[in-house]
């Protein structure tokens, strides 16, 4: 079994955060409380529970999440039910580290919830296994022969691979490292970190400064966004959906990330715009506050329900020059070259958002990605038949870090559409973001380890 020397125990606490308005004489007593909870019985076995109905599930983390919880909330009081969702997103964060611990040597077992919690519990929290066999029914020889050997280390492990070490997919590692070459380490380590809490704000209905304020007034504290100039940062932790400040539209979730690309689609002034992969109208709430409530714009999706969130969205944000519509062939054929701009916030692998959805990427496969790219490739063919000629903007946007789907999609799309050429975003970003840019160009690519936002891709081709 993998040796490591016992002193080698290192501190979590900067992975997970703090709570920005916990007084600090109070965090001792809080500590010791959530580890007490942390190791109950009940919250275990509930992450377990969760553990085991997001797998083989196709349907997304927070989905799943929300409905479970929903089924089982009046189990848990609030610590426990904190607790719980705590210990799922590690598990699922640190599931590469833990399986290799769980699987590798002569005596390994098949990786599973149950052993991955309890793994959990002794590698992060020193905890003995002799105290978690209650979670397999009793005594098993095999898997306590195995909690045991884990007794007294930590996480790491010198011998440990660096798809393990990382805790991604091996089969997505060449792809991670041509996309970060050198900064490979530092991007994969803090996609292990849980996101901070970004919000925009509705400048429609506010100002950074008084959305901060109201905030304040509900025990948030925020801190503004580094990069964009309509962003709040609040703690990995922080919850707004159940705020006064987003019941009234001020508000709404959104990665920094996010609200920097959607700036770069430089709508204001614009008499129509396409936000042609809308989904449930994140960054058409940005383009209707650019555009000042003024002008058409039209969100398109293929699902009628996130569609539907959109027009519920759009109606908390005080949004009146948004519509909502299905893609339909017939309707871009009666639309062909007359948008000014249009959007593609393309359908992608999502490894730009692992931090904040952890799950994603024991979801995804080798063959996701190959269906993908095809895939997006022919939404920016239709998409750009939207486009006016003669200045027309089409904005391609992914949440994805990898090549194939970003630079390389670029790359193709102005090889089979000669009359687009590449407009850089350092070109428009003084007048759609302010500040100095924080990529050299062409293209915005950001990433975790570098900016501090989730991993987003954005290119601006210009229709000549």
């Amino acid at each position: 079994m993998r040796d490591r020397p016992r002193d080698d125990r290192r501190s979590r606490s900067d992975d997970r955060g703090q709570r920005p308005d916990r007084a600090s004489e109070a965090r001792p007593e809080r500590k010791q409380d959530k580890i007490r909870v942390g190791s109950s019985r009940k919250v275990l076995e509930g992450a377990v529970n969760l553990l085991d109905a997001m797998f083989p599930s196709r349907d997304t983390g927070d989905r799943v999440r929300q409905a479970w919880m929903k089924q089982h909330h009046k189990l848990y009081d609030e610590a426990e039910r904190e607790a719980l969702l705590h210990t799922v997103d590690d598990v699922l964060r640190l599931r590469g580290r833990l399986d290799w611990w769980i699987t590798g040597g002569k005596n390994g077992l098949p990786a599973d919830a149950r052993l991955r919690v309890a793994a959990y519990r002794i590698l992060t929290s020193g905890a003995k296994a002799d105290g978690l066999l209650w979670l397999f029914g009793g005594e098993d020889d095999a898997v306590g022969a195995l909690l045991r050997r884990l007794e007294g280390h930590t996480l790491e492990h010198p011998d440990m691979p660096p798809a393990a070490r990382h805790s991604v997919p091996d089969w997505i590692m060449p792809q991670l490292k041509h996309r970060f070459g050198a900064d490979l380490d530092l991007e994969l380590a803090a996609m292990l970190r849980a996101a901070p809490l970004d919000v925009r704000v509705n400048r429609l209905k506010t100002t950074r400064e008084a959305a901060a304020s109201a905030l304040q007034a509900e025990g948030l504290r925020s801190q503004s966004t580094p990069f964009s100039p309509i962003g709040l940062r609040l703690s990995p932790q922080a919850y707004v959906n159940n705020t006064q400040a987003h019941g009234e539209g001020l508000v709404e979730p959104q990665d920094e990330g996010s609200q920097l690309a959607a700036q770069l689609v430089d709508a204001g002034g614009c008499k129509f715009v396409v936000d042609f992969c809308a989904g449930a109208g994140g960054k058409t709430l940005v383009l209707a506050a650019a555009m000042k409530n003024s002008g058409r714009l039209v969100a398109m999706d293929v699902s009628t329900i996130r569609l539907t969130q959109a027009k519920q969205r759009f109606r908390r944000a005080g949004v009146h020059n948004a519509e909502t519509r299905e893609i339909d062939g017939k309707w871009i054929k009666r639309h062909a070259e007359k948008a000014e701009r249009v959007l593609v916030d393309a359908p992608c692998t999502g490894t730009g958002t692992w931090r904040r959805k952890p799950d994603a990427k024991w979801r995804l496969s080798q063959q996701d990605l190959n269906e993908l790219v095809p895939r997006q490739a022919e939404i920016l063919d239709r998409a750009a038949r939207l486009v006016a000629p003669k200045g027309g903007r089409l904005v391609y946007v992914t949440c994805s870090v990898l090549v194939e789907e970003n630079e390389d999609q670029v790359a193709a799309f102005l090889k089979r559409h000669p009359d687009f050429s590449l407009l850089p975003v350092n070109d428009v970003w003084a007048k759609t973001v302010g500040g100095a840019c924080p990529v050299p160009g062409p293209y915005l690519s950001l990433s975790p380890g570098r900016h501090g936002t989730d991993g987003f891709f954005a290119a601006i081709l210009l229709r000549s």
